[in-house]
């Protein structure tokens, strides 16, 4: 049964969400504008942010881990947020209807409201079936401000991180704002590691 979610956005944004169907999500998912949401990223860099991924039960919906607390995801879910889109009940939504087409990496049998939003792996099938990924992973060029990057790290570690407007002095690599253990910062590491997606998730 197809269920309708409504995002509370500025009147100029306001959206209207099909959640619960199996199809992709393309052209049905709220977005959000790119110098909005890069300023917002930016934001969290002036706190001091202690690299955390543990379990915490959180509220539902707008639930939160601690704000001196957070991982790479925290940064997108709270640079969305801040603008009105909750990605917390966006991926929830969307895993509640469509589960088995979402990783099946930690043993669950249905969806967590607390954390499944937080995995990178669960990001990405959620940017994938909205229709967001971009194919062009190799040129810095195709990387837009607001842009959306996964990567693969040391270890088989996955990271998320937001292309920022900003770009490495004397090149056309733009920065990225991310949390990659140290809190969030605005740094060179576009080409740092394997990329694993990009996705465009924002208003046309």
């Amino acid at each position: 049964m197809k269920r309708w979610l409504h995002v509370w956005l500025p009147a100029a944004l306001m959206s209207t969400v099909l959640i619960g169907s199996s199809a992709p999500l393309a052209a049905a998912v709220p977005v959000i504008a790119t110098p909005a949401l890069v300023s917002a990223a930016r934001d969290q860099t002036m706190s001091r942010v202690i690299y955390d991924g543990s379990y915490v039960r959180l509220a539902y919906p707008m639930g939160d881990v601690p704000a001196d607390r957070g991982v790479c995801t925290d940064v997108v879910i709270r640079a969305y947020r801040a603008l009105g889109i909750d990605l917390q009940v966006l991926v929830h939504e969307d895993m509640r209807a469509n589960f088995p087409l979402y990783p099946q990496n930690w043993g669950l049998s249905r969806p967590d409201h607390n954390i499944d939003h937080r995995r990178v792996p669960n990001l990405q099938k959620f940017l994938d079936r909205a229709g967001a990924r971009i194919d062009d992973v190799s040129s810095a060029a195709g990387f837009l401000p607001g842009d959306l990057v996964t990567w693969l790290l040391p270890g088989n570690l996955p990271h998320i991180g937001i292309v920022s407007d900003r770009r490495q002095a004397a090149s056309d690599r733009p920065l990225i704002i991310h949390n990659i253990g140290a809190g969030p910062v605005e740094d060179d590491i576009l080409f740092s590691y394997p990329i694993t997606g990009h996705f465009r998730f924002k208003v046309q």
